[in-house]
């Protein structure tokens, strides 16, 4: 198999995907999105480019003998008044630009198929980095209890319609009570947010009460923009006071595997995989 582009927004999944490629033999190329990559990534064969830079980016790849590419980490919705088009983008950036405005999984979708036409296949993430995908059942030493199921299938409902609304892809319930919803923010802010709360309507440390769901969006590509939990995620769910974090089995990546494993074990909180109703 071919050279992988990996283009690398912020964050350690890319990092963790790159690793991946190298254990399995499999030669990356890394697009490092400026502003954004880990300078971690600088330790791979790669390219520094901006976001809008897409001539650049594309003849990068080329060069490098990539006829695939993966896309991993976070990247921020820009501000398109101010970016810096080269000429290749200037070509795709109207219908880029005409597809933000309908939504994010819309937006992806026009990026997408830039790199399609250029005649670049698309690799999903969980298919490179296998040990990052959450499975069906617990993710550490504790399980879910029969207090926590309402709120764990309330979550998962809220999160998946918010999903289809194209909104954000975490909801945070507690005893039936939605708390927060995540919208352009991301998770942590979510979480901040869900802390700040009165004690009343959520857990604490000594008693865990609620949950936090992240769910794939119905319409999106799964290819890319998996929702992600990490290190932080758990720390700033149990400063929220709450009991676990669940998702769906395959739809949820677990960035820092062992860390995150040995910390909701440290911290009494729970990591669960349900079953992708879809299946």
């Amino acid at each position: 198999m071919g050279v992988l582009g990996l283009i690398a927004g912020a964050g350690d999944l890319p990092i963790e995907v790159a690793q991946a490629c190298t254990r399995a033999g499999r030669p990356v190329f890394v697009i490092r999105l400026k502003g954004m990559a880990d300078p971690a990534l600088d330790a791979f064969p790669g390219s520094d480019v901006g976001l809008v830079e897409f001539g650049r980016c594309l003849k990068a790849l080329h060069r490098a003998g990539c006829d695939r590419v993966a896309f991993a980490g976070v990247v921020r919705r820009p501000d398109f008044a101010s970016l810096k088009p080269d000429l290749q983008a200037l070509k795709h950036l109207p219908g880029v630009v005409s597809a933000a405005r309908h939504g994010d999984d819309a937006l992806l979708r026009a990026v997408l198929a830039v790199f399609e036409k250029e005649g670049f296949t698309i690799e999903s993430v969980q298919d490179l980095a296998t040990g990052l995908v959450l499975p069906a059942g617990p993710f550490g030493r504790l399980t879910p209890g029969p207090e926590h199921q309402d709120d764990m299938a309330q979550a998962l409902r809220v999160a998946r319609e918010i999903g289809r609304l194209d909104i954000g892809q975490a909801v945070v319930v507690c005893d039936g009570v939605v708390l927060a919803v995540e919208a352009q923010e991301g998770t942590d802010a979510l979480l901040a947010r869900v802390a700040a709360l009165p004690s009343a309507l959520r857990g604490s440390p000594e008693q865990r009460r609620g949950v936090l769901a992240k769910a794939p969006k119905p319409t999106q590509d799964r290819r890319v923009d998996l929702p992600t939990a990490g290190l932080a995620t758990v720390e700033r769910a149990a400063q929220a006071g709450l009991a676990g974090i669940v998702g769906e089995a395959g739809g949820l990546l677990i960035v820092g595997g062992s860390q995150v494993r040995d910390a909701v074990d440290r911290l009494g909180l729970f990591v669960f995989g349900l079953p992708d109703p879809l299946k």
